[in-house]
């Protein structure tokens, strides 16, 4: 169930990059599970990824390569290569050089992407054979087909677009990712491609990439898990007739970092709607804290505790639940009576116990809504982060215990 997520909205083409899909079967006869994204040359990419140590093998190539010559990317869902040491490597290298030895460039300027079952081998010869179909499909129009082709779990695909105009000419930002289980970023997001056809030189394109990831991919959890595979990436194609930026100032810096914003954020709630078996997409607020990573600890204290996510999913107000993970959230010399906690507009208890007008029926009415807020006032600062989360279902349990089957 994905909770007000519906059919993508128009993914508006970026000039300069094109997406081509195939089917390889790898993990399902004919899906199409495998992508490939062409740059315009001279395109400078930006990226983010995983911190997990255990991080796989097109990742390592990945983050070599994003901030030299870049020309394609190549994705296929249905198996991670992580965990494959040398050989997943050698995998990895290989299914770049073919692609290199279709397209006529060098393989070093192949950006690899692999998500699906972690520890087991990349089918190489599966990923080979689909290539000349899927550069056959390059269009710059793919979008909602590439969305469609990258996902694993996921019940929808996920995209968004924005345009806007600068001294007359129309600048395009356009993005899709794919997540729904293992979310916890920690970096970015999943899998996650972003496009613009403006001139922006790459440092200025990496701060806004890491910048808007951590407003929005870093700011989504529905397990807590941070997965091998996370990379989100930002292309900038250069084809705008626009000056290049190349500094993070001006007014059409402005623009295109709200635009990107805008776009990095509806794609990283579109992963938490449709977060696996969720029933209910949750927005924690934390305001007052001393600084921003303490507001964040409570924030992830509350979203992470299975106690909450299961009271969440039967529509329970034990707020008490909420009470004793901000208390356990590592907040050094926390006061607990002056922390003050709302469900919605509801309050459910002011200075550190039940509020004297909040009812019962109250926090029933707001927890039987497909979203729910929860927003902790701690009183101790001005600093406040805001995270997105779901609720734990029985389903969440079924997809995961039946993933290898």
């Amino acid at each position: 169930m994905a909770v007000g997520l519906g059919p993508l909205s128009t993914l508006h083409p970026v000039p300069g990059f094109e997406l081509g899909i195939a089917s390889a079967g790898i993990k399902r006869p004919g899906r199409k599970d495998v992508v490939v994204m062409r740059c315009e040359e001279g395109a400078r990419v930006a990226g983010v990824f995983t911190t997990n140590a255990f991080c796989a093998a097109p990742v390592v190539l990945a983050r070599k390569r994003f901030a030299g010559d870049v020309r394609y990317l190549l994705t296929n869902t249905g198996n991670a290569n992580a965990g494959t040491g040398e050989p997943g490597m050698a995998a990895a290298e290989r299914t770049c050089q073919a692609l290199a030895d279709l397209a006529g460039v060098e393989a070093s300027t192949i950006l690899p992407f692999s998500t699906g079952v972690i520890g087991e081998p990349l089918p190489v010869e599966k990923i080979e054979a689909a290539l000349p179909a899927a550069l056959a499909d390059l269009k710059a129009d793919n979008w909602a087909q590439a969305a469609s082709g990258i996902m694993t779990t996921d019940t929808l695909p996920k995209g968004a677009s924005r345009q806007f105009t600068f001294d007359g000419q129309t600048v395009t930002v356009t993005g899709i990712s794919k997540g729904a289980g293992m979310i916890r970023p920690n970096m970015a997001t999943m899998l996650g491609y972003i496009a613009t056809d403006a001139k922006v030189a790459q440092p200025v394109l990496q701060d806004l990439l890491r910048d808007a990831s951590n407003k929005s991919f870093n700011r989504i959890t529905i397990d807590g898990d941070t997965s091998t595979n996370d990379c989100c990436m930002l292309i900038a194609t250069g084809k705008s007739l626009l000056p290049e930026i190349d500094r993070a100032e001006g007014e059409l810096f402005a623009q295109l970092k709200r635009a990107i914003f805008e776009v990095s954020m509806e794609l990283a709630q579109a992963i938490v709607r449709d977060g696996e078996g969720a029933t209910k997409f949750v927005t924690v607020e934390v305001n007052g804290g001393k600084n921003h990573q303490e507001c964040l600890d409570v924030a992830y204290a509350v979203a992470h505790s299975p106690l909450i996510k299961t009271a969440l999913f039967a529509s329970d107000p034990n707020w008490g639940r909420i009470l004793a993970a901000v208390g356990r959230a590592g907040v050094p010399e926390l006061d607990v009576s002056l922390i003050d906690v709302f469900l919605g507009d509801v309050c459910i208890a002011q200075k550190g116990g039940r509020a004297a007008t909040y009812t019962e029926a109250q926090g029933a009415e707001v927890m039987s809504k497909e979203e729910i807020g929860i927003r902790i006032e701690l009183g101790r600062g001005h600093c406040s982060e805001t995270i997105w989360t779901t609720d734990l279902s029985h389903e969440y349990v079924k997809i995961n215990a039946e993933y290898r089957t």
